[in-house]
């Protein structure tokens, strides 16, 4: 059995949904995407530095769970029931919860400015990583049984309202 281990938010943030009614089912809904913001705690700062210059980030946080996990659940848009490592569901052991989202630039020394979240407003921030297109990208990745469920990614070559094909 592995030792146990804590983690420690790197800071906060904050989006304008404050019910998990209210908050998108993932980050590319709604459109437009609202800006939001992650605040680093003073301590962090320093790990902040290079960041200019990226398009994307990887911010990882730990979700609210009212809730105990459930390892199988039922997706609202699809009625078979499937087991929560094949969801993106929010009921999971460790509720952490990932998002690829759009660097707008520091709004403050302490304050990055964000699109495309999907979380509580006062969510903690667990880690932000550099998005790379070169190694987080796998444009021929299957989706399993979510691929006729798929949110398309606007910039996707012929999605709806994507870049069109060719």
């Amino acid at each position: 059995m592995p030792e146990p281990f804590s983690l420690k938010p790197i800071g906060t943030l904050h989006t304008p949904w404050r019910t998990i009614g209210a908050c998108p089912r993932n980050g590319r809904q709604p459109d437009p995407a609202p800006v939001c913001t992650a605040r680093v705690l003073p301590a962090f700062l320093d790990g902040l530095q290079s960041l200019e210059g990226f398009s994307h980030l990887i911010l990882l946080y730990w979700l609210g769970q009212p809730a105990p996990p459930r390892l199988i659940v039922t997706p609202p848009f699809d009625p078979q029931p499937r087991g929560v490592f094949a969801t993106r569901a929010p009921f999971r052991p460790n509720p952490i919860g990932l998002s690829v989202v759009a660097f707008d630039g520091f709004a403050a020394p302490d304050c990055l400015t964000v699109r495309f979240l999907d979380c509580l407003d006062g969510t903690p921030l667990l880690d932000i990583k550099p998005y790379l297109p070169t190694t987080d990208s796998e444009p021929g990745a299957a989706m399993g049984w979510l691929d006729p469920h798929a949110t398309r990614n606007r910039n996707t070559p012929g999605s709806p309202g994507g870049v069109p094909p060719g």
